[in-house]
């Protein structure tokens, strides 16, 4: 039996096939691509910008003669390695950056080998307003509840037990790679691309019933390089909010055990504090950063947290939130894996 006719697939029918394949070149796909893809390109990087210089220099036509040259190299090579133990029923579907001749020229290969390729309409382009029209559709419906707090107060690990109880969780910190800080920057992991950052929080929020209640933690509109969707955060802001309350010394001691790592490297610490010089005095900092050279954390973390973050904190949940004034308490003596699984318990029982 021969593969059915070529179709126009939509984004939404993704999930009828048996791969997903960006035939994009892997700088393009390591920016951002369509969560579960896997990368076979058809033109590597330097293929690609080869192929782009001859199109401006020369014209389409020398572009593609070597270009068509590279292109079946490439095709060949897949065929031997990736695709080499597909069987004769397997259904692919392909997409370049707008369903153009990179994904074309794989589906036509593929479909003569006797497989039921298609190509996705629009390619990688349709996917991205894909993503843009889902936040700005689904956003407005989420049923927030904004988990405040001053710093230290263990909100995104709260957010992780909450998660591992069943309860709908978006943890854009998470989505990050950022603790939303000025020391929130995670050791040996990069932040994603924004278009990155936007299909992670798409793929999640299409999980979500939109029914029942979204846990998410009170963010800023950035975290870290990363700027939050004005729709999300505008809804996020109009949402209800619970504080949690626990005294400072336990917040320290969170601080302590969840930002361990800085200590590690003194000088680097010192610099990420050189910001503040636009707020705290001279001396101020420079005591600050004299601690962290010295690995000091328990009186760094003290100080900062009393003198700069608890500040602001109070100064921007009010004017920020809109519901501020009818949060809802969450008290713990402590912070501790017990105590931050007591508070979700008692979050989820809730009404």
């Amino acid at each position: 039996m021969s593969p059915r006719a070529p179709v126009q697939v939509q984004v939404q029918d993704r999930h009828q096939f048996d791969t997903l394949i960006d035939a994009r070149s892997p700088a393009e796909f390591k920016l951002d691509h369509i969560p579960g893809a896997i990368n076979c390109p058809v033109l590597d990087d330097e293929e690609r910008r080869i192929v782009g210089t001859l199109y401006k220099q020369q014209g389409a036509f020398e572009a593609r003669r070597v270009g068509g040259a590279m292109v079946a190299a490439n095709l060949a090579r897949h065929l031997q390695t990736h695709f080499s133990d597909k069987p004769y029923h397997w259904k692919p579907l392909i997409y370049c950056w707008r369903g153009g001749l990179r994904s074309g020229s794989m589906v036509t290969w593929l479909r003569l080998v006797g497989w039921d390729a298609q190509q996705l309409a629009g390619g990688y382009k349709r996917w991205r307003q894909h993503v843009i029209a889902t936040l700005d559709q689904r956003c407005p419906q989420l049923q927030f509840r904004v988990v405040c707090g001053a710093t230290g107060s263990a909100k995104t690990r709260l957010l992780n037990v909450l998660a591992s109880e069943g309860a709908q969780v978006l943890d854009l910190e998470g989505l990050a790679c950022h603790k939303g800080s000025l020391l929130g920057a995670v050791p040996g992991q990069d932040q994603p691309s924004q278009k990155a950052f936007e299909t992670a929080m798409v793929s999640v929020i299409e999980g979500f019933d939109l029914a029942k209640p979204v846990y998410v933690e009170a963010e800023s509109r950035k975290i870290g390089r990363l700027a939050l969707p004005t729709v999300l955060v505008d809804r996020m802001r109009a949402s209800p909010c619970i504080e949690v309350l626990a005294p400072p010394q336990a917040r320290l001691e969170f601080l302590l055990r969840d930002y361990a790592y800085l200590g590690e490297d003194g000088e680097a610490l010192a610099r990420r504090l050189e910001p503040l010089r636009d707020m705290h005095s001279k001396d101020t900092v420079n005591r600050w950063q004299d601690w962290a050279r010295q690995s000091e954390l328990p009186q760094l973390f003290e100080e900062l947290t009393r003198l700069h973050y608890d500040p602001s904190y109070a100064r921007s949940q009010s004017l920020h939130f809109h519901q501020w004034g009818q949060r809802q308490p969450l008290h713990s003596p402590t912070l501790d894996d017990e105590a931050i699984g007591r508070l979700a318990r008692e979050l989820l029982a809730r009404p």
